[in-house]
């Protein structure tokens, strides 16, 4: 994939990015891809946020909860099959299928931090 045009500081600095931890996972059938619906824990000022991840090809519900990730929390939310998400958590594609969870080193990462 070739390397997308540079953006400056301000442009990424409209991307809010914000540590989550996966409260509930459950099963999406309806979704193409192998896929999870996940309640995310952003945080008091954010609160609990939905949203449909690919990443039942490499996780099971077990594995991902109480997990912390990353997560955009300010795109506008997006129909997918029926369900609406509220925010993107982040992964990076793996070989063979699915996404790789994206999360902060350390689960003492304060939920709701701004990624930097």
């Amino acid at each position: 994939m070739p390397i997308q045009p540079q953006i400056t500081w301000d442009d990424f600095d409209k991307v809010d990015i914000r540590v989550g931890r996966i409260i509930e996972v459950t099963e999406f059938p309806r979704a193409r891809v192998p896929s999870y619906k996940l309640r995310v824990d952003l945080g008091d000022e954010i609160g609990i946020k939905q949203s449909s991840a690919q990443l039942a090809a490499n996780y099971t519900p077990e594995q991902l909860l109480n997990t912390h990730c990353l997560a955009v929390v300010n795109f506008a939310p997006r129909n997918i099959a029926g369900f609406m998400s509220e925010v993107l958590v982040l992964g990076v594609p793996r070989d063979g299928g699915g996404l790789v969870l994206i999360r902060p080193e350390s689960d003492t990462a304060p939920l709701g931090g701004r990624l930097y």
